[in-house]
């Protein structure tokens, strides 16, 4: 899937670092938006169906933690999953899946990440992420 928007200068650098993640590239799975501190990541659903036939909840759990990962590491600190849980809503209708990250909460040592998933306008998902800042030097109380 090929990025479909231009990416703002100031978030190049997370989205070139996302664009050759070899998981991302393996799953066809493209940033196509950033605004707003919104991030949208979009991904085709051929080829990720389960055994009942419908896309399966690995791929959709995949495309929400990417883009959660891509949300908390846009602004030049460096951030990791501690924690991260997902509700399924429906079963995905369309073709192509899109998943819009945006920050929740934070303090110095934590984000928390909302990811909506998508299917058209069809929810599919809702995804929630904590993210841990390392690198970041622990400020004495």
């Amino acid at each position: 899937m090929k990025q479909t928007v231009s990416i703002p200068e100031a978030y190049a650098e997370a989205v070139q670092r996302s664009d050759t993640c070899g998981f991302a590239r393996l799953l066809g799975m493209a940033v196509t938006e950033i605004e707003g501190g919104r991030v949208r990541v979009a991904m085709l659903a051929e080829g990720m169906k389960n055994a009942h036939g419908t896309t399966h909840g690995g791929a959709i759990f995949a495309l929400a933690d990417h883009a959660f990962g891509i949300a908390a590491n846009m602004e030049g600190v460096d951030q990791i999953a501690i924690s991260a849980n997902i509700r399924y809503f429906s079963v995905p209708a369309g073709e192509t899946l899109e998943a819009v990250a945006y920050m929740v909460s934070e303090t110095e040592r934590t984000s928390v990440y909302a990811v909506d998933v998508y299917s058209g306008d069809r929810p599919v998902a809702s995804f929630e992420g904590v993210g841990f800042k390392f690198g970041v030097p622990a400020q004495k109380e």
